[in-house]
């Protein structure tokens, strides 16, 4: 069975950090596009960080830029996303994704996933 499982998040307060784990399960990621996306409530899903399947080129949503870092261990099956400088409207259900021969920019822009997880909720309150 193939899977993507997110794990890391929680309640953190503003200006705190997060570390989100995706791990997949029944496949290699090795050719795989990974990206994250969020979904807060009554908003739509937007991506929020991509990377290549050699994790060379990755893209970042302008909204994350300089606070969030995603990267890859391939050999631990796994896309981290490092998380900092929390803002309350980072709240949100995190997604892990991925997707084969597609462009990050065109995974991130467009939504395009052949595999997505369950999400794990991530809440920036004090």
């Amino acid at each position: 069975q193939l899977q993507l499982v997110e794990s890391g998040g929680g309640l953190v307060q503003p200006g705190g950090s997060l570390r989100l784990s995706c791990a997949a399960s029944g496949f290699t990621l090795d050719y795989y596009a990974i990206g994250w996306f969020r979904q807060a409530p009554g908003k739509e899903r937007e991506g929020v960080s991509c990377i290549s399947t050699t994790g060379s080129n990755k893209i970042y949503a302008d909204s994350v830029k300089g606070r969030f870092t995603i990267s890859r261990d391939n050999a631990k099956n796994t896309v981290y996303l490092q998380m900092n400088s929390l803002k309350p409207e980072d709240t949100a259900v995190y997604y892990c994704a991925a997707v084969k021969a597609v462009t990050v920019q065109r995974m991130c822009t467009a939504r395009i996933y052949d595999y997505t997880g369950q999400g794990t909720q991530v809440t920036v309150s004090s």
